[in-house]
């Protein structure tokens, strides 16, 4: 089978390699669509942890190939989402419940060979199975859906909570629609590409920012009077990280999703904690929410057809 294989940093290639013997407990899943996250162009420029030699990839989406012989309730022919994170179950913090957190965590795509591949093996636990009809996009989206409704789940939004997202990218317009689900009564969206923006309004965004035309601070308080209730950084620059603390109410909540990059920092004056009484919270990959995700996307709760989605053949993942 072909795969995009990482060996090394700023060395990804594609090759050939033979299929492996099925274990008991794995479902051979044929790839349709893996979508390029982030993460996987951190770990190929060495900014963010991996396993190597790993094929890369860790949100997909395909047909069942084969199951192995200790599989049951999946069969050939079914279309499945993939959970690529995979905790152990016996440390403190999965026998606490937080599997995500999980002293021991793995995941296909960063520690095993992972869906930008032609074929992946995968435990059948990590399976999902989609419903009929379900778009091969949108279920490639399942997994930073899974990520972006813990992130809804920390942030603790309210109905009638006014909530700034700071950032569109894909994260941001999907916790754009998340926020609005969850009851907010405005969103305001801070975005200095106009295509985003433009998508921003169309998913319903009550008010779209240019950060490069307006000072955001300001803006928001002309129109809060008070600032958000709720802020939700989705850039991972420290900036915006300093921004978004600057954004909320006395009594807010700022939530920290984007990913900054290990070892930046940013200025926090306690004081101002202290006295906003502020709620800082963080955000990390996807605990239980994988079943929600799908059911958002079927749907069509949560959209990705307003998303300028680039397609190319695995050849091309360079």
């Amino acid at each position: 089978m072909k795969v995009a294989l990482f060996e090394k940093p700023h060395s990804l290639t594609v090759r050939s390699t033979p299929l492996r013997t099925l274990l008991p407990d794995e479902v051979l899943v044929k790839v349709q669509a893996c979508g390029v996250c982030g993460t996987d162009v951190h770990i190929v420029e060495g900014t963010s942890r991996s396993t190597p030699p790993v094929v890369l990839g860790h949100e997909f989406t395909g047909i069942v190939d084969n199951v192995g012989i200790a599989v049951h309730g999946v069969a050939s022919g079914q279309r499945v989402a993939v959970d690529p994170n995979i905790s152990c179950g016996v440390c403190y913090f999965c026998r606490r419940g937080l599997i995500h957190l999980c002293a021991n965590l793995q995941a296909l795509g960063v520690d095993h060979d992972g869906g930008m591949a032609e074929y992946c093996f995968v435990p059948v636990q990590q399976i999902y199975l989609l419903p009929e009809g379900m778009q091969t996009e949108a279920a490639a989206f399942v997994e930073p859906v899974s990520c972006a409704i813990h992130g809804i789940d920390r942030a603790n939004i309210h109905a009638g909570d006014t909530v700034v997202i700071v950032g569109g990218g894909t994260i941001g317009l999907i916790m754009l629609q998340l926020a609005r689900n969850a009851g907010a009564s405005r969103t305001i969206l801070v975005e200095p590409l106009e295509q985003k923006r433009h998508v921003a309004a169309e998913l319903g965004a009550d008010v779209v920012l240019n950060p490069m035309e307006r000072d955001v601070k300001s803006a928001v308080m002309d129109i809060t009077h008070i600032g958000a209730d709720v802020v939700i950084e989705c850039v991972g620059k420290p900036p915006t990280a300093q921004l978004a603390l600057e954004l909320a109410r006395r009594g807010g909540m700022v939530e920290f999703f984007g990913v900054c990059p290990i070892g930046e920092k940013i200025l926090v004056e306690p004081n101002q904690i202290y006295f906003k009484e502020l709620t800082i919270v963080g955000s990390y990959v996807n605990p239980n929410t994988f079943s929600r995700s799908i059911a958002l996307l079927h749907a069509g709760k949560v959209c990705v057809d307003k998303f300028k989605i680039d397609k190319f053949p695995l050849d091309g993942v360079n």
